[in-house]
């Protein structure tokens, strides 16, 4: 791809040609319908473009993707461990400067957002809206002692929205990326950007997030996650090809809605917290494990048993984050499969969050995973997937099987239901 591609006209040139087909194979993979398919795709991003802006000079391209948690469920919040992984669905962006100091976002099928840089203070009427975002995140950029700038962008994205792969922080990145690339010359890393992208979210969005999202989305590939310290979390880039070892990654929309959800949520990290107090601790990451087990008796009538149970799940659940990570550096895929496996049935058992104890007949999590137990039992391995409650299951399926699996999936979910994905070996980028 040459230096000098810059202008709207000379991008779709390079498109067509063919010439940014290694970047989409990196990105997406090698597959000659998908690389096709991108090309499309960023083509009419460029059209959205150019249609919103008119043609320019100066435009840059840039991409972030969304995530998949892969172990490590529900222990962000506490300061635990979390294996994540990148994937090859993403947030896509045209992007060029302006002289305003006034930024612009338009995202298909939505309304643009315009944001004064000259006010980026927090504004209540925008909370939980996108525009809240792009303000958060010019914001963080300069809280954290970077330049901004105007610019123009147009967005399109193939996140699965409500799937837990976390379209929102890959929207976060996607614009830290641009002002990054458009006026600091990429100066920021991806652990900054992740710290960008959480501060817009908690602060100026209002929701109380941990950074595992933004990171995941930000550093790309498999990630292993220490957030001991939530300001500074030790991050692990790991290099395995899961796509080269006959598998693919499976995401199963199981069709519930998380309306009404907000207080199952909230109770897990609060459930988690309310043991730790009685160790003196603000979070489980700071109470002894040894000195849990010996409390263990006394623990009883002074929080609830589901609490105890949570916290059970959170012990066990990081070093099984330890033993997955290991596994994959190892290329050990029976042992990472049993890892996953343990995670899941701890999470349904434990954590439980595989269904809403307030809504028990509605369970479409635990009858995909019961199909998926049948389906993949020693082939592969299935668990519930991010957040839980509804929504969506994850699954590790031998690309041989994945059709066969992927028709049985949607005979009871609907066509359309079963995502096969692969893990993205790259976070957030410019690509031009």
């Amino acid at each position: 791809m040459e230096k000098e591609i810059r202008s709207t006209q000379e991008w779709k040139a390079a498109i067509r040609e063919g010439r940014l087909d290694e970047t989409f194979e990196k990105l997406y993979g090698m597959d000659k319908c998908v690389i096709q398919a991108q090309r499309e795709r960023y083509l009419d991003a460029l059209d959205g473009f150019v249609a919103t802006y008119g043609e320019k000079e100066d435009v840059h391209l840039f991409s972030a993707p969304g995530r998949s948690e892969i172990s490590g469920n529900h222990t962000d919040h506490n300061h635990g461990l979390v294996l994540a992984a990148a994937i090859n669905l993403d947030a896509v962006g045209v992007a060029a400067k302006n002289e305003e100091g006034i930024v612009r976002v338009l995202s298909r099928g939505r309304e643009m957002d315009v944001v004064d840089l000259s006010e980026l203070t927090v504004k209540k009427d925008e909370i939980n809206h996108s525009p809240a975002l792009v303000r958060g995140v010019a914001a963080g950029f300069v809280k954290f002692g970077f330049r901004v700038g105007g610019y123009d962008a147009y967005t399109v994205t193939n996140v699965l929205k409500g799937s837990g792969l976390s379209s929102s922080a890959a929207f976060e990145i996607l614009l830290g990326q641009m002002m990054n690339g458009l006026y600091n010359d990429q100066a920021a890393d991806a652990v900054m950007l992740a710290r960008i992208g959480q501060y817009a979210e908690n602060v100026y969005f209002g929701k109380a997030s941990g950074i595992l999202d933004q990171m995941s989305s930000a550093v790309g590939g498999f990630v292993w996650m220490d957030f001991e310290d939530p300001t500074a979390p030790v991050v692990r880039p790991m290099k395995f090809d899961l796509s080269a070892c006959g598998y693919a990654l499976c995401i199963i929309d199981t069709g519930g809605s998380h309306s009404d959800l907000s207080d199952a949520y909230s109770a897990i990290p609060y459930e988690m917290k309310s043991v730790a107090k009685l160790f003196g601790k603000e979070v489980l990451r700071r109470v002894d494990e040894r000195e849990w087990k010996e409390k263990l008796p006394t623990l009883r009538g002074r929080v609830s048993d589901r609490a105890i149970l949570r916290s059970l799940h959170f012990f066990a659940e990081n070093k099984r984050v330890n033993e997955a990570a290991d596994a994959l550096e190892k290329e050990d895929l029976p042992r990472f499969f049993a890892q996953i496996i343990r995670s899941g049935n701890s999470s349904f058992r434990y954590l439980q969050n595989v269904y809403a104890s307030a809504k028990p007949e509605e369970q479409g999590l635990s009858l995909a995973l019961a199909m998926a137990e049948e389906l993949l039992e020693g082939k592969g391995a299935w668990r519930v997937h991010g957040g839980g409650f509804a929504g969506t299951v994850q699954c590790f399926v031998p690309l041989a099987f994945c059709d066969e699996f992927s028709d049985r999936m949607e005979e009871v979910f609907g066509k359309g239901s079963c995502h096969r994905l692969r893990v993205r070996p790259v976070g957030g980028l410019q690509i031009g």
